[in-house]
């Protein structure tokens, strides 16, 4: 990697990690918020529903913005609205004004996936490298968020850990100030044609819509809704569904609590491996192979999910890792397809739509998981996953042999 790539590389990954510590942290603190506020996993479920659709909705007026303006500056801009809006979960008093700041944050988070994943697709010279290092650092975020989230929970009260976790992505905004990057260095399309790729008007940018979902970029688009339904659908209640199994309903860990917060921290730490191997495969394996193969693998843990998860501790600990691992090695896979089947030009708008959704739409999962939960049982959620990641699977076939 040259200067600029370790720069840029530098800047999304620490602002991944922070994205996605906030995010992950939300199922740790549901685990409170079900005693705390008397409510049911299915009021839960509609309440993160509408944190996390934000975080998808916004995403893809990010895109277009980032087609516009600095997509450094955007990142920026989103660092400091996700520390804002944790500032405002750690003096909510009643559960609306949790859901508020967690509509706040979905907003303030959304700007970043379009915005990163544009910085990487067009300035990064080394791009399955740098989409691998990006992916490790998110899953970071992802495990020790939650780590980080049940550990201050053992010592402190949700709503002082909630204050104390806006204090990283303050620090990160301060970092993100002094980075100096070139955001096109790695793109072959000089100004003008970026310029004439982007659209100015609503009717330009229903045109570029149009343009874009008429290609391979509709297939993409379908993946990633399932991938969003099948990842928010499985995590939202992760934690809660874990406590309840036999091999570790009976155990405690003191004042550490539950062992169930940390087993689920430590599948979504296994993701870091899955993120690293998927953004390196990408360089060798065609992205629409790579899903398909994934997803099938995705179809089967979920099936054999519980069947596994109550037939002891081992059994367990093998599918939570099989879990954490496919969960994430998918990603890498679909950002790379992003970036093969759309302009340079309008490379924002396209991860924009992308992350609409994967966590727009995606947002979904957690309604459908709160509600199976709340009127059937883990086995059905499992089985309605199988075939959010089957479809999946087919659409990347349909894609592999276009």
């Amino acid at each position: 990697m040259n200067g600029n790539d370790r720069a840029i590389s530098g800047l999304v990954t620490v602002a991944h990690a922070m994205v996605h510590v906030y995010e992950l942290s939300v199922p740790i603190f549901v685990t409170i918020w079900l005693t705390e506020f008397q409510t049911t996993a299915a009021t839960l479920g509609v309440l993160v529903t509408v944190g996390m659709a934000f975080f998808g909705i916004g995403a893809l007026p990010g895109g277009i913005l980032s087609d516009h303006y600095s997509s450094k500056r955007l990142i920026h801009y989103c660092l400091l609205g996700m520390a804002g809006s944790f500032l405002i979960l750690g003096v909510a008093p009643s559960l609306p004004s949790v859901g508020l700041a967690l509509a706040l944050w979905g907003l303030a988070a959304s700007i970043y996936h379009p915005s990163g994943l544009s910085l990487i697709s067009n300035g990064v010279t080394e791009r399955g490298r740098a989409f691998a290092y990006h992916g490790m650092a998110g899953n970071l975020g992802i495990a020790l968020g939650p780590f980080a989230t049940a550990l201050l929970l053992s010592r402190f009260e949700w709503r002082t850990v909630a204050l104390a976790l806006a204090v990283p992505a303050l620090l990160a905004a301060f970092f993100a100030t002094y980075i100096t990057v070139d955001e096109y260095a790695a793109t072959e399309a000089d100004a003008q044609v970026r310029d004439a790729d982007r659209p100015t008007s609503l009717r330009e940018f229903g045109a570029t819509t149009t343009r874009l979902f008429s290609g391979a970029f509709a297939l993409v688009f379908l993946v990633v809704i399932c991938s969003g339904l099948y990842y928010r659908g499985v995590l939202t209640f992760l934690p809660d569904l874990l406590a309840g199994l036999p091999a570790l309903g009976t155990l405690t860990l003191g004042d550490l609590g539950t062992p169930a917060r940390y087993l689920y921290a430590a599948l979504l730490m296994v993701g870091v491996g899955g993120q690293y191997i998927g953004g390196r495969l990408t360089d060798v394996v065609p992205p629409a192979r790579g899903l398909v193969v994934a997803f099938g693998a995705l179809t089967a843990v979920a099936l054999a999910f519980m069947p596994l998860a109550t037939a002891g501790t081992l059994p367990l600990l093998l599918a939570s890792g099989l879990l954490g691992f496919l969960l994430f090695l998918v990603q890498p896979f679909y950002q790379v397809a992003v970036a093969e089947t759309t302009p340079s030009g309008t490379r924002g708008i396209s991860y924009g739509y992308t992350y609409l959704g994967v966590f727009g739409v995606g947002a979904l999962g957690a309604t459908i998981a709160g509600t199976i939960l709340t009127f059937g049982t883990p086995a059905m959620l499992f089985a309605t996953l199988a075939g959010f990641a089957a479809v999946a699977s087919l659409a990347a076939l349909a894609l592999a042999t276009r």
